[in-house]
């Protein structure tokens, strides 16, 4: 029952941009007359929290991968043991989006209710299963491996200010081809939504920072 896709190009470029954000919400906090060694303790605050954030996101995606299969169990043993077809019906239909459920027509419902009832006895064990422990570990990369090339190169010179130059250079780079790519999977204009991704990473920045985050 495990997905071979663990998210698609929108959720991708959203965790790498949460990432982001918390790694800049530290950089951003930096000035030219910052100490070399506050500096190294900034550096390591914010990998820290990037690796964090990950864990969490990774434990996220456990639970609902844990909820969602559970639910799917639940509704299919609730198919097979309804005598209500105008019930089953409504329950299928619920299960799908809007859009989709409105081309739906009773007897193509009807052959859906027919398979789920010709499936198996179902029960909640298994629901996670090893593959799943594999996606979320991707995704703990995606959380902090893709937030590495902002927060490095505090680590390579000693210069803050060609170090915070070329850390916001590169955020401003992966925003943009973040916003690219989530442009063509969605059918936009992909230098506006680029560039949009853009404005909105920085005003979040900005915004975290402001508040204390």
């Amino acid at each position: 029952m495990s997905n071979s896709v663990v998210l698609n190009p929108v959720e991708r470029i959203s965790e790498v941009l949460y990432g982001l954000i918390v790694v800049l919400s530290f950089t951003g906090t930096v000035s030219v007359f910052t100490a070399k060694q506050e500096i190294k303790q900034l550096l390591w605050a914010a990998l820290g929290c990037s690796a964090a954030w990950g864990i969490v996101d990774a434990i996220m995606f456990l639970m609902d991968t844990l909820t969602n299969r559970g639910h799917v169990r639940s509704m299919i043993n609730r198919v097979k043991d309804s005598p209500d077809d105008k019930d089953v019906r409504e329950m299928i239909t619920k299960e799908f989006d809007p859009l989709v459920a409105h081309l739906l027509h009773n007897e193509e419902i009807d052959r859906i209710v027919e398979r789920l009832k010709g499936l198996p006895s179902t029960s909640n064990h298994s629901l996670l299963i090893w593959p799943d422990v594999i996606n979320a570990l991707k995704i703990f990369s995606l959380a902090f491996i893709g937030t590495l090339p902002v927060a490095l190169p505090f680590a390579f010179t000693s210069d803050v200010s060609t170090a915070m130059r070329v850390s916001n250079g590169i955020a401003v780079a992966l925003l943009f081809v973040g916003g690219y790519v989530v442009a063509g999977y969605a059918g936009f204009r992909r230098l506006p939504t680029a560039l949009a991704y853009v404005a909105i990473g920085a005003l979040l920045v900005f915004i975290t920072i402001t508040l204390g985050g």
